[in-house]
């Protein structure tokens, strides 16, 4: 059963999953709740502010004119008041009303921060609407298109925002003073639209020389060390928290805490990093747009330190290289990394127009920074922020920023600690096997319920796809379908779930899932890949699943078995929103068009299973891919039903033609 968030129930089951030290802690922060509410101290005074964290001088000079091109659209798009979030565009961000929904047409509440109830749409309306256009990530692209381009009417309209925004959300009033990453974030891109205004003459007056700017600065970096993210929810905001601050700290040093402040930080993104991360460099998560954030908010806390001359502990930049190694092992033939787990479209730093493709950029900052290794695939898009960061942040290991470490000689295919396996061969043949953890701490917030599940490319071309995530809160019905187990390439027991959920945040009950076998060397030397796990989620059965890719063959082979009782057996096969499907008794005709060529693969399906073709239903939902967040389209889901008897066990069989 899924319980609303928020409701008494959820409370309830959040409470159980918390430890002493996590409840001690939110009490510690309930008392301070309560203190905070009486008015808000003052700023402690200033002089002599100055902003020494600048570029270096040709870093503006070092981006690409594709790269310049793209920002300087994006950026006259901004300018005449048009931006598209999670689906939703908008027209209206010439002069924008901060509290305002457009996809619900509400406004959030005025009122203390700590009575906002933003978890309920029906009085807010979508928080992540509201929320993300005050990231300011839509301004540190107009600062840097200013920066490129030397014209000032992209300053203006910055500092025109800036100072409705800090006009309208004065400290602890309004939803924008809710959540710690949001914060820390927005922190984070002011230090980035300083940084990149530096040459305009109204900076200092906008930022160090302004009461109303050092004001907000303060009181953010003032929050964040009150309230930060504990226990159960130490996941990417505490993250996003540390990192903010930390950056804050660093370049707008200006005030009697700033130096404790840096410190905390410091020591909480030290903590964080690591306890977010593998050692193999995946992130805990098992999401990986989030390992995407984590590595775009470490390397910019990273290029912060460095600019401002801070030590940072070399376990900070040695997980930072084992996640961008990990990044580039994972990725596909075209750059394109798992589709696992929650995405929000969240990012760290935001300076590039739009099409600049997020993983070949970070792949780009990882080469500028750590230096690629051979097996790494070739990056040929550029973007504006890898210059500009690797201006900043001192080239590792024998470079001088840190002693050189070993890194992997091969690319990896295994990834023990996190259960994830990439087979793949010569064909453009990529197949993603999960036998991992649930997700991450006792709620696993982001994770979701596909143990088991594999995820199928074609030369970048999803096949058998994962379907994503579409929305968080405020749609219940689709928050529970994209994080189900019916929403993913696995099989289900009895209409229930591997794992169970307790609201759309939280989980209660985790399957544990064990990898048995993971032998890839086969496909590369001519031969067969060999993958096997197993999981408890439906006690007393046991789902077992064998992965075979053969890519001589170009057939990929899937058996599935139920150890124990006679159960109904529900097994589901997701394709991509390209792929159409000519279902014929249990073999589905699969067919696309890659670059204009026409592509096709033959999917034998279990002949013990009654198989039936879903698309674009909603009553309940089904057949659906979700590209990016708040963003659906209907695509083909073949589901087969029937019955496991724990004796014979279900095959399916993918050949690519041609």
């Amino acid at each position: 059963m899924t319980v609303s968030s928020g409701s008494p129930g959820w409370y309830l089951r959040r409470l159980s999953r918390m430890g002493p030290r996590e409840v001690g802690g939110r009490v510690v922060d309930a008392v301070r709740r309560r203190r905070w509410r009486s008015a808000p101290p003052d700023c402690p005074s200033v002089t002599g502010a100055r902003f020494t964290a600048v570029l270096p001088a040709g870093a503006i000079a070092a981006v690409s004119p594709d790269a310049a091109k793209r920002l300087v659209a994006e950026a006259d798009r901004l300018m005449a008041g048009q931006a598209e979030y999670f689906g939703v565009v908008r027209d209206d961000l010439v002069d924008p009303d901060w509290c305002y929904d457009p996809k619900t047409g509400r406004r959030a509440p005025w009122g203390h921060a700590f009575d906002v109830p933003y978890r309920n749409e029906d009085a807010v309306g979508d928080i992540k609407q509201i929320w993300e256009p005050s990231r300011h990530q839509y301004l540190t692209r107009l600062a840097a298109a200013y920066a490129i381009t030397g014209n000032e009417r992209y300053a203006e309209r910055v500092a025109g925002h800036l100072r409705s925004w800090w006009a309208a959300n004065t400290p602890l009033r309004g939803v924008h003073w809710v959540s710690g990453i949001e914060l820390g974030i927005r922190l984070l891109s002011w230090v980035w639209i300083r940084r990149l205004l530096d040459g305009w003459p109204g900076a200092a007056e906008l930022f160090e020389g302004n009461p109303v700017a050092r004001n907000q600065i303060w009181h953010h970096q003032r929050w964040l060390a009150a309230f930060p993210s504990r226990g159960s929810s130490a996941n990417n905001h505490i993250v996003a928290e540390a990192a903010g601050q930390f950056a804050a700290a660093c370049a707008f040093g200006w005030f009697p805490a700033s130096a404790r402040w840096r410190a905390g930080a410091l020591r909480s993104l030290e903590r964080h990093l690591r306890s977010n991360t593998f050692p193999s460099g995946l992130n805990r998560e098992l999401a990986t747009e989030y390992h995407g954030l984590v590595l775009e908010l470490g390397l910019a806390a990273v290029a912060e330190a460095d600019a401002a001359g801070v030590p940072v502990p070399a376990s900070v930049r040695l997980v930072l290289l084992r996640m961008t190694d990990a990044l580039a092992a994972v990725v596909d033939g075209r750059l394109r990394p798992p589709r696992q787990g929650d995405a929000d479209d969240g990012h760290g730093l935001v300076v590039d127009g739009a099409g600049t493709d997020r993983w070949a950029s970070l792949l780009a900052t990882g080469d500028a920074v750590f230096g690629r290794l051979d097996w790494w695939p070739t990056v040929t898009d550029t973007d504006v922020r890898t210059p500009l960061l690797a201006a900043l942040v001192r080239p590792y290991g024998k470079h001088g920023a840190a002693p050189a470490v070993a890194r992997p000689a091969r690319r990896p295919a295994h990834f023990a600690d996190a259960g994830m396996t990439i087979l793949r061969g010569p064909a453009e043949i990529w197949c993603r096997c999960d036998g991992g953890p649930h997700g991450f701490l006792s709620i696993a917030a982001h994770a979701h319920a596909d143990a088991l599940s594999v995820e199928v490319r074609h030369d970048g071309v999803d096949v058998l796809a994962d379907p994503g995530t579409f929305c968080y809160h405020g749609q219940p019905a689709w928050r529970r379908y994209f994080r189900s187990t019916l929403g993913h390439n696995t099989l289900r027991l009895d209409g229930g779930d591997q794992s169970v959920s307790g609201g759309p945040f939280l989980w209660t009950r985790h399957a544990r899932s064990r990898v048995l076998l993971a032998d890839t060397s086969g496909a590369s030397a001519g031969g067969t890949a060999r993958w096997c796990a197993e999981h408890d989620g439906y006690l007393p059965s046991v789902h077992r699943r064998r992965v075979e890719l053969t890519p001589a063959a170009k057939e990929l082979r899937v058996v599935d078995e139920v150890r124990g009782p006679r159960r109904a057996v529900c097994l589901a096969f997701h394709l991509g929103p390209a792929i159409t499907a000519d279902l014929v008794g249990s073999r589905a005709q699969l067919a696309w068009t890659r670059d204009g060529e026409d592509r096709s693969a033959v999917l034998d399906l279990p002949g013990q299973l009654s198989w039936r073709a879903h698309r674009g239903e909603t009553d309940p939902p089904l057949g659906w891919y979700s590209a990016g967040f708040g963003r659906k389209e209907p695509a083909t889901t073949l589901v087969g039903t029937g019955f496991a008897d724990g004796v014979e066990g279900f095959t399916t069989v993918l050949r690519f033609r041609g």
